[in-house]
């Protein structure tokens, strides 16, 4: 049991407060936010595709290969769910909007200066 408590690391200290998990450094001088906003690798080409796989058959419109850090992410999911008029998420740099508007994603994302390409079926 000790075992695990040791394996878990540091996560308060009474002279620095919260710490983080990861890079073991208080939180207001944690590096690990600064490493994780670098852009994903791409070639350059912006796949536009639906996915199903895990969603009980409902249809997501998945947008991978964006070549925008984190927070750049997130806005241009942001307005392409906001164009598309539904929900959807980003995460580990793909952006997922629920419902099939793969033709509104493209051309929004064209009318942006992406270099963009239907994947799938």
């Amino acid at each position: 049991m000790r075992d695990a408590f040791a394996r878990s690391g540091l996560v308060y200290s009474t002279e620095a407060g919260r710490m983080c998990p990861a890079c073991r450094q208080p939180v207001a001088q944690c590096v690990c936010k600064a490493l994780g906003k670098a852009a994903p690798p791409s070639d350059g080409t912006v796949r536009v595709s639906l996915d199903t796989k895990g969603r009980r058959g409902k249809g997501v419109t998945v947008v991978a290969g964006v070549p925008l850090d984190t927070p750049a992410l997130e806005q241009l999911g942001k307005q392409l769910k906001a164009a598309c008029g539904s929900g959807g998420t980003v995460k580990d740099g793909v952006i997922e909007v629920q419902g099939d508007h793969r033709d509104t994603v493209i051309a929004a994302l064209q009318k942006q200066g992406f270099h963009v390409k239907r994947a799938g079926g």
